[in-house]
């Protein structure tokens, strides 16, 4: 083996930080805060809604129920080849339909060359960045993907696993070190720093392409570099037991694929994340000087279910759902429960309500029956109202969901209408670490998965 134990930084950002970029909003969910139940659904990113607040992501511990959260659908074994922007849906139209769609965007994802760009660039809609979550569930699987990395200070890749009580597992790139991967795990987002190790990749992870695997058992997590098992590290449930509260803190609920590139280096971000991040980013690189935006790329994707743990509750084959706000394996359930939403109205208690719908005679009949709940994490505004069309309100809600970036002259295509905000490379909602003397706090929101220390810095800025 050919990795070192991360000790400056490791725990600082997990795959996923949460970029929520909403000015004057502290978190209102999260820590045992549940949501109300007129905004039931508490997302990752520490905010109450309705609509995609309740689909992936979803909070079971801290929404205003259990059932307010939309079962997930379950692991689905197949090799993804990302190549066009197909079977890729913006967070602003799903509605969980995994047989329509393989993965949800926020930011913007573009087509180059037959692969999938994650970009980010300093203002418009990927101006927090590019992420994509696979629209199905992995409980227990070999998982791998293709990718290049980004480079650049301040700009981190990540490839993670990430369930809805903030278990994580994560390989993730500073765009400084080329040559390293670092590797990092969570149980329910609780921060513990010291479980990151690096790994040496034998090339440029930025010029070249190289494999990344994540094989995770009930029992054993092994992370590899190009099938190499001089590339690799290998962690026993076992050796995660906790005396004290008498649990395996072992990632070990049913958790999405998600893709991410976003900027640590931001000014909003504490001097401990920017510090690991290798600095503030450069605007002014050749790669954004050429292209508009930062980059990173993804052209395969293979997913390998594995059989279920012993003891699972098996009561279906359609859904995952928890029995207990526990969140715990022993807890999580396989049920034949619907993943679909009728509209972005709709919650996991709710899951037909409609948009206000016009008579007729091309008149609502309720002009005035608008939403004034958050449907989308990241977006402003209210939700939609009559047909599913914002409401009389002066502010439709999209902010950032264009699809388009400044000085993205580029011939890559790109995706439209996913926001721009409010995904997650940390942990779970938390208070916001933002004391330089800390070396490894979070982006905003959750933890990125693991570590949702940044979700604060971004949240509350």
């Amino acid at each position: 083996m050919v990795y070192t134990v991360v000790r400056y930084v490791v725990g600082l950002l997990m795959a996923t930080a949460v970029y929520a970029q909403q000015a004057g909003k502290s978190t209102e969910c999260g820590g045992g805060k549940k949501c109300p139940a007129s905004k039931p659904c508490c997302s990752q990113y520490g905010q109450c809604g309705v609509g995609a607040f309740c689909l992936g992501g979803c909070d079971p511990r801290n929404s205003n129920k259990i059932e307010s959260c939309v079962p997930a659908p379950v692991c689905r074994s197949q090799d993804y080849k990302l190549t066009s922007l197909d079977g890729i849906t913006p967070n602003t139209e799903y509605l969980g339909d995994s047989s329509k769609s393989n993965w949800v965007s926020s930011g913007t994802p573009k087509v180059y060359n037959n692969q999938v760009l994650l970009t980010l660039s300093e203002t418009g809609a990927s101006g927090s960045g590019t992420l994509l979550a696979s629209t199905s569930y992995v409980w227990y699987g070999k998982i791998s993907a293709q990718l290049k990395t980004s480079r650049g200070q301040g700009v981190v890749t990540a490839f993670i696993l990430m369930s809805d009580v903030q278990d994580e597992i994560d390989f993730e790139f500073v765009g400084t070190e080329l040559e390293q991967a670092q590797s990092n795990y969570y149980f329910q987002g609780i921060p513990d720093y010291e479980h990151g190790q690096n790994i040496t990749v034998k090339s440029s992870t930025y010029d070249d392409y190289h494999t990344y695997e994540l094989d995770w058992q009930p029992d054993q997590l092994t992370w590899t570099v190009d099938g190499d098992t001089q590339h690799q590290r290998t962690l026993k449930k076992s050796e995660t037991y906790n005396s004290s509260t008498k649990k395996y803190e072992y990632p070990q609920t049913p958790s999405r694929v998600q893709f991410s590139l976003w900027p640590a280096g931001s000014k909003k971000n504490g001097q401990g994340t920017i510090d690991w991040a290798g600095g503030l980013v450069n605007w002014n690189t050749p790669d954004v000087q050429s292209s508009g935006y930062y980059y990173a790329m993804v052209k395969d994707v293979n997913v390998k279910c594995y059989d279920l743990p012993d003891g699972a509750q098996v009561k279906g084959k359609n859904a995952y759902t928890y029995t207990s706000s526990v969140g715990t394996e022993n807890t999580v359930a396989i049920t034949d429960d619907d993943t679909v939403l009728k509209s972005l109205l709709g919650t996991g208690t709710d899951m037909d309500k409609d948009y206000p719908h016009a008579s007729a005679s091309g008149t609502a009949e309720e002009p005035e029956a608008t939403s004034d709940v958050a449907t989308v994490p990241g977006l402003t505004g209210a939700g939609p109202g009559t047909n599913g069309h914002p409401g009389n309100n002066g502010n439709d809600g999209t902010t950032g969901g264009t699809g388009t970036d400044s000085g993205s002259g580029s011939a890559a295509s790109g995706a439209s209408g996913s926001s721009s905000t409010g995904f997650s490379q940390g942990g779970p909602a938390a208070t916001p670490k933002n004391d330089a003397s800390s070396p490894r706090e979070r982006g905003v929101g959750s933890s990125m998965f693991a570590a949702l220390m940044a979700l604060a810095g971004w949240l509350i800025l």
